[in-house]
């Protein structure tokens, strides 16, 4: 599954880049508590992946590296019915343009491969030629409770559809975490790629703010690298 990180990965040399801080005041705060006293326990936690990877839906996510101002403009777009890997599935592109200093750096565009009832995902496609075979491990749940967490998959990245070539193994899971009585974040981590002693892009994580109806409220993604003096994170927030 092609998570938002890796394609902001895709467009800018991160690893070149020094650690910065978030720009966080773009964070939407739209499901702060407000004085109510009703505490949400379980969140529907394929409803919100659906919203994230399956519906048309647009975002930017902002941060600051060195002291330079990084975006990344992401637009998720349903494709329907398509063939992947010899399986009948849904498709969603994601189209994702990086900027740095409002200057265009790069661009990615990858469609993932899933099917429903129940979600699963088998893969994905991007315009560099890479192409993902996903193996997914555990079903998504309706529902799950707070401090809930999964394995999801394992992904098998090759430099193209012959497969000749692996260049990537990466794992995949997913944990819920209260953010106030009404609202939760629910993450997607990817770890380095398994393949490397020392993976320079590391591991990432993108994590949503969800309401009780697995709306999504607002988005950030965090990037850790390793580096001379230990991992340092980059982190991106919704705009």
């Amino acid at each position: 599954m092609k998570t938002l990180s890796l394609c902001i990965l895709a467009g800018l040399s991160l690893s070149a880049c020094a650690t910065g801080n978030a720009n966080q005041n773009g964070a939407t705060n739209n499901g702060s508590n407000n004085g109510s006293n009703n505490t949400v326990t379980q969140y529907p936690v394929e409803a919100a992946m659906l919203n994230i990877y399956t519906k048309e839906r647009s975002q930017k996510l902002v941060g600051t590296i060195d002291g330079q101002n990084v975006s990344a403009e992401i637009k998720v777009t349903p494709k329907g019915p398509m063939v992947f890997n010899n399986k009948k599935v849904q498709g969603a592109e994601i189209n994702t343009i990086n900027k740095l200093n409002n200057q265009i750096t790069g661009q990615s565009v990858a469609i993932n491969y899933f099917t429903k009832n129940p979600l699963m995902f088998y893969g994905f496609t991007d315009s560099s030629g890479e192409y993902s075979l996903a193996t997914q491990t555990t079903t998504i749940p309706k529902m799950a409770t707070i401090g809930d967490s999964s394995k999801l998959l394992t992904e098998n990245t090759y430099s193209d559809s012959s497969m000749a070539k692996k260049i990537g193994t990466y794992n995949q899971g997913w944990s819920l975490q209260r953010d106030s009585n009404n609202t939760a974040w629910f993450c997607i981590g990817t770890s380095a790629n398994l393949l490397l002693d020392n993976d320079p892009a590391g591991s990432s994580e993108e994590c949503y703010k969800i309401n009780a109806k697995g709306n999504i409220l607002s988005s950030k993604v965090t990037i850790s690298q390793p580096s001379n003096n230990g991992n340092r994170k980059m982190v991106f927030t919704s705009q």
